[in-house]
């Protein structure tokens, strides 16, 4: 159940989610100011929590707790609007116009009360979702600079400390969860990159330092944006935390003539009363049911050529490899990098769409004929934002790249970023795509970006710096018009492993290539924090081979699989390698994994103790368990959750029966024999 309530004497609106409500109001100057974001409330209740707040700062200065944050007055807070007007003005006086209220759309109008610049605060609040989606439009009268415009601003009640749990990386290391205390003062976290970027996630999650995996109030944010961000986290002497987020960094200038528009991507925030457990599942939920493209929740079992074969490809070999993953019951075969122009290493080619003739000296219809004859889908890789100078595109439009005059045109892996703020790069990059995803059938897209932005302007623009807006929304339309022409069509994200992983590009992409890095002992971490915030089926996961190609660590066959079965399963080694122990338990792996998919994509998800993560649907349960080392034992049972107490339980591969009450107080037992590192267990609700 959704409601939008106002209180008109009060000038207070209250918006009210299944479990959450959040509040704010109009104060005498006409300043949005926070009152309530927590547990529900009646709009009664709301007024009188709204009277009895401070009508100012303790220290007698910056107002503090307001809605969304500007520049002027006695404000001294990271602002979430900054302008500058032509002669030099700064900052924006607030003055209500009007609020309207649309289905589960609330938006409140303002202008400044002495130049003509009009600003438009929306909400958004969806049935079945504690999610509250917030962004803002800026309107201009007259010629103006914006210095900032972000999304929202988020208020938390005051508390002794506060945490912030977010995720750290690089590549190969993507989604290290890490939680840090919030120190009095501003933390910024930001990406510069024109990218999401492997190192920081465009999410954040706050707590009282008091929040564990099953209680505790949580409240986080997701921005829905692909590029470079902004998102300043401040804690003031006075026991108040907040923050404010959105597109671009510091530094760059958009510039707004009379009667233009600008308006931001949404920043949606949560606010969960049953700790980083709840918090995480709910915004499973919501990406499941209002983010990501409709269609079945269970992800396609792809084979992708990389790892097997790098730059060295050939028809032959593809041939060979489809027909050794064929026999293991994949769904989809993905030819990887190099199948195209002149491409055999990453210094030529990039930019040339159409197949490599010493290669394929057919094209790639005949060995996409023969994948679907194996039964099988045809998938590709490509990166279409990016171009090396050696190839016949970039020697065709150099005036295509990112660039500014008078500077050298940095490379970063032998290339460059194509601008897709140019109407003609867009047109160009549906045109190849649209054509050939329609001439190959191709059923999977592995859409990659290995290049963050660099001498990132537009010679001859009148507002260079939009590029760093443009170019991301002029990748999303292109992604929009290839999913319209190919309705079909999955996609994957992907920008050096786990570098575009944000609930912008999983509104048009299934699901997000995680890390280059395929070892399975480094993948638990890497997992762990990617699903703090994403479902498991938005979580590309292959098996390579052992010794793993990146870290050189041996595990076994089945320990490679359990990981991976915990997300989006692929298979990426050199199968023509693999032993025929190797081989036989692949196909076993596989048809287990057929039969737990719709519980890993389709259930519940739970973090478990030691390592082990859990999905439930109302009849199944599917639980991994993970450890390294077969050295490391412990004796401690691993807990389940979400089962009924009074139902029993099946193990769909031993036959013993157990106790849901028993499950959910005692758990199953730990690893066994000493042989193993990992565990799946499949069970199945018994009739009563």
């Amino acid at each position: 159940m959704r409601v939008i309530t106002h209180h008109s004497a009060a000038r207070l609106w209250l918006l009210c989610t299944p479990g959450t409500s959040y509040a704010f109001r109009l104060d005498a100057d006409d300043v949005p100011r926070h009152v309530h974001w927590g547990r529900p409330l009646s709009l009664e209740q709301a007024v009188a929590v709204a009277a009895d707040l401070p009508a100012e700062d303790p220290g007698g200065d910056d107002p503090g707790g307001e809605e969304y944050a500007v520049e002027g007055g006695l404000r001294f807070g990271a602002p979430s609007l900054t302008v500058r007007f032509a002669d030099g003005v700064r900052g924006f006086a607030w003055r209500f116009v009007s609020h309207s209220v649309e289905g589960g759309r609330l938006t409140l109008s303002f202008t400044d009360r002495v130049r003509c610049l009009s600003l438009d605060l929306n909400y958004r609040i969806r049935d079945g979702h504690d999610q509250i989606e917030r962004w803002a439009v800026l309107t201009a009268g007259e010629q103006v600079d914006v210095l900032r415009l972000d999304s929202a601003a988020w208020t938390l009640p005051a508390r002794d400390d506060y945490r912030v749990s977010h995720v750290v990386g690089e590549w190969g290391r993507e989604f290290q969860l890490r939680r840090d205390h919030v120190p009095v003062g501003e933390s910024v976290f930001t990406s510069r990159l024109g990218i999401t970027g492997q190192h920081a996630g465009p999410w954040l999650m706050l707590d009282a330092q008091d929040a564990a995996e099953e209680h505790g109030e949580v409240w986080s944010a997701a921005l829905a944006w692909s590029g470079s961000r902004r998102i300043t986290v401040r804690r003031d002497p006075y026991g108040r935390a907040s923050w404010t987020g959105g597109f671009g960094h510091e530094g760059l200038v958009w510039k707004l003539a009379a009667g233009e528009q600008l308006e931001t991507p949404v920043f949606t925030g949560l606010y969960a009363p049953d700790g980083f457990g709840g918090t995480s599942r709910r915004w499973h939920a919501f990406v499941e049911g209002e983010v990501l493209p409709a269609r079945p929740a269970e992800r396609p079992l792809i084979f992708n050529s990389w790892e097997a074969t790098e730059f060295d490809i050939s028809e032959k070999q593809q041939r060979e490899l489809a027909g050794l993953a064929a026999g293991l019951g994949v769904e989809v075969f993905v030819v990887d990098d190099a199948w195209f122009g002149a491409r055999t290493g990453d210094a030529a080619g990039l930019g040339d769409w159409w197949p490599n003739p010493d290669r394929f000296p057919q094209g790639l219809g005949p060995l996409a004929d023969q994948v679907r004859a194996l039964g099988m889908g045809f998938g590709l890789w490509v990166e279409p934002e990016a171009v090396n100078p050696d190839s016949d595109l970039f020697r065709g439009h150099p005036d295509w790249v990112l660039s500014q005059d008078g500077r050298t045109r940095t490379q970063r892996r032998n290339q460059h970023v194509l601008n897709f703020a140019r109407r003609d790069v867009r047109e160009w990059a549906v045109e190849w795509l649209v054509r050939t995803v329609t001439e190959l059938d191709v059923a999977f897209l592995k859409w990659d970006m290995n290049r963050p932005f660099s001498e990132a302007g537009q010679p001859g623009a009148t507002d260079p710096d939009r590029v760093w807006i443009e170019h991301t929304r002029g990748v999303y339309e292109v992604m929009d018009r290839l999913r319209a022409a190919r309705p079909g069509l999955y996609l994957e994200s992907c920008a050096g492993g786990g570098g575009r992983a944000d609930l912008g590009v999983l509104s048009r992409a299934d699901q997000i290539w995680t890390s280059d890095n395929t070892d399975a002992a480094d993948r638990v971490a890497i997992q762990h924090g990617h699903g703090q915030l994403l479902p498991a089926r938005t979580m590309g996961a292959w098996v390579t081979d052992s010794p793993n190609s990146h870290t050189a660590r041996a595990t076994s066959i089945r320990y490679r699989f359990h990981v991976s079965m915990a997300g989006a399963l692929g298979i990426g080694g050199d199968l023509r390698n693999w032993s025929e122990e190797d081989l036989a338990w692949a196909r076993m792996l596989v048809g287990q994994y057929k039969r737990i998919r719709p519980v890993v994509h389709g259930g519940v998800q739970y973090r478990l103790d030691h390592d082990a993560v859990q999905y439930v649907t109302r009849d199944e349960a599917v639980v991994f368990q993970f450890q390294p080392s077969a050295l490391t034992r412990t004796t401690a049972r691993t807990r389940l959750k979400g089962l009924d107490p009074d139902a029993r339980y099946q193990d769909e591969d031993t036959g013993a029966v157990h106790e849901g009450a028993v499950l959910l107080s005692h758990g199953l037992p730990p690893l066994l024999p000493f042989d193993r590192t990992s565990e799946l267990v499949h069970l199945r609700r018994l009739p009563r």
